[in-house]
């Protein structure tokens, strides 16, 4: 941290608060290019690069915008720990998340449901990305069986790429392309968005970034 933290804190969060305004506005996508990350803060704790919880902050803010539901979608390699410990106890939010297991910060079991609104899909490193994909898919589907979101977020990890230097997982950009793809389909007519979280190899987080954003135009 140094003197201009707190104020990069402040635009990344409200990058994200302003795409999901802009989605809910629009009934268009939207992709928050922000960082410092988020998906690690906890109320009053900074964890894990993040200083606020920027997903969070933007789904309360589409919920007083007139959501009624919110899906968070998490494919960062890391448990995005902070997200579930502000939104366990809110059955507006619903919380997906495909992380390497086991990882840093030590959380994200199954077991882990919150008030039945939490879906951790924790999985090893090295398997085929396919895998990672129907996985994570599959906790998609329970997540909105019967519960149908106004705003998808999703928090847009690139850290699960191949080859990062945080993570063990084989995503390639195209696996991102094709779950944004999915999730638009599947949610229809509600929007989605992305707010950048973790990647660590900045070409391949370039690239990763650029396919997410092609499929969500």
């Amino acid at each position: 941290m140094n003197s201009a933290s707190w104020e990069a804190a402040l635009r990344s969060a409200g990058g994200a608060v302003a795409a999901a305004e802009h989605a809910l506005e629009h009934g268009a996508g939207a992709f928050a290019a922000g960082r410092p990350p988020g998906h690690h803060a906890l109320t009053d704790t900074a964890m894990g690069f993040c200083l606020l919880g920027n997903v969070v902050l933007a789904a309360r803010s589409a919920l007083t915008r007139g959501a009624g539901r919110v899906l968070i979608v998490d494919w960062d390699v890391h448990h995005g720990n902070g997200t579930q410990a502000l939104v366990e106890r809110d059955p507006r939010i619903r919380f997906v998340s495909l992380h390497q297991w086991p990882w840093w910060p030590g959380t994200g079991a199954e077991s882990e449901r919150g008030v039945g609104n939490i879906f951790n899909v924790p999985r090893p490193p090295g398997l085929e990305p396919d895998v990672y994909v129907e996985d994570l898919w599959a906790a998609v589907i329970s997540a909105t069986d019967d519960w149908a979101p106004d705003l998808v977020i999703i928090s847009a990890g690139f850290d699960a790429m191949a080859g990062d230097p945080l993570g063990g997982f084989t995503l390639e950009p195209e696996h991102y392309a094709e779950l944004t793809t999915r999730l638009r389909a599947a949610v229809a007519p509600a929007p989605v968005i992305g707010v950048l979280e973790g990647g660590y190899i900045p070409s391949r987080l370039a690239d990763g970034a650029a396919a997410h954003i092609l499929a969500l135009a």
